[in-house]
């Protein structure tokens, strides 16, 4: 999408994308090898019943849902950051989860007239609707004069 594409109030679904247990597992073991998103025996004793997902492995995904449903193809160039990242429940191998993008703001920056700025909430779900991910980003977009 391009920037003059989105609006404030606008609702931007994506999904589903399957979590695998060999995925949840490679990322895991590369990027927050911490037992209970890499040893299925110790995670299954342990406090989440079984294997979870990184929190940043489910945020990578939502970037993949997030990039396929609106940024792919468009003048964005970068982030500035979050507003917040909460990962209220777990994600197991086996779950489905969806995207639904909120976009609360969209302007063009008083100071820098060619740069867009959208401001715009991230919520992942699984299959039985647990929130899973709620983060707030911002992203960049490079525009003409």
């Amino acid at each position: 999408m391009k920037f003059a594409e989105f609006h404030a109030a606008q609702v931007i679904e994506a999904g589903p994308y399957l979590v695998t247990e060999a995925e949840l597992l490679q990322f895991a073991k590369a990027y927050d090898p911490q037992w209970f998103h890499t040893d299925p025996e110790a995670a299954a004793e342990g406090p989440f019943g079984g294997l979870i997902a990184s929190g940043w492995h489910t945020g990578a995904i939502a970037m993949r849902l997030v990039t396929d449903a609106a940024l792919a193809g468009s003048e964005s160039f970068a982030s500035p950051g979050l507003g917040h990242v909460k990962w209220p429940n777990p994600v197991r191998p086996g779950d489905s989860l969806r995207l639904v993008a909120d976009v609360i703001e969209v302007r063009r920056s008083e100071k820098r007239p060619t740069l867009g700025i959208l401001r715009w909430r991230w919520r992942l779900f699984n299959q039985r609707e647990l929130l899973v991910l709620d983060l707030e980003a911002t992203s960049l977009f490079k525009l003409g004069a």
